[in-house]
């Protein structure tokens, strides 16, 4: 069971960057592939970004594609999101989640394919 601790969430200004970060804790973090989703006050969770265990298979939603980049480091046990031109409809908590691995027929986008999950982090963008 892996365990998923969230942090970096914070308000900034519109236009500005933030980079959050997920710590993993439990067994082949390196196998997992890793997600962020976010959801806003009386929103449904929305997909955000995911990567596989190597890093060759990321994919983005439509509304984050070349603001949002995801990473990870898996000698840090440790998964990124660096977001930049942030907007006030980002306002979210952002949640790290794991999955089984990605392959090219089964790339996830929905809450239930990622079994665990952080306990998210705010990101509050002002105008």
């Amino acid at each position: 069971q892996v365990q998923l601790v969230e942090s970096g969430g914070r308000s900034v200004q519109t236009g500005g960057s933030l980079r959050v970060s997920c710590v993993a804790s439990g067994p082949a973090f390196g196998t997992r592939a890793m997600g962020w989703l976010r959801q806003a006050p009386g929103k449904e969770r929305e997909f955000v970004a995911a990567i596989d265990g190597s890093g060759t298979i990321i994919y983005y939603e439509d509304f984050v594609k070349g603001r949002f980049t995801i990473s990870r480091d898996n000698a840090k046990n440790t998964l990124y999101l660096q977001m930049n031109s942030l907007q006030p409809e980002d306002t979210a908590a952002y949640y790290c989640a794991a999955t089984r691995p990605l392959s090219s027929t089964w790339l996830p986008s929905k809450s239930a394919d990622f079994p665990s999950w952080g306990r998210g982090s705010q990101v509050t963008v002002s105008s």
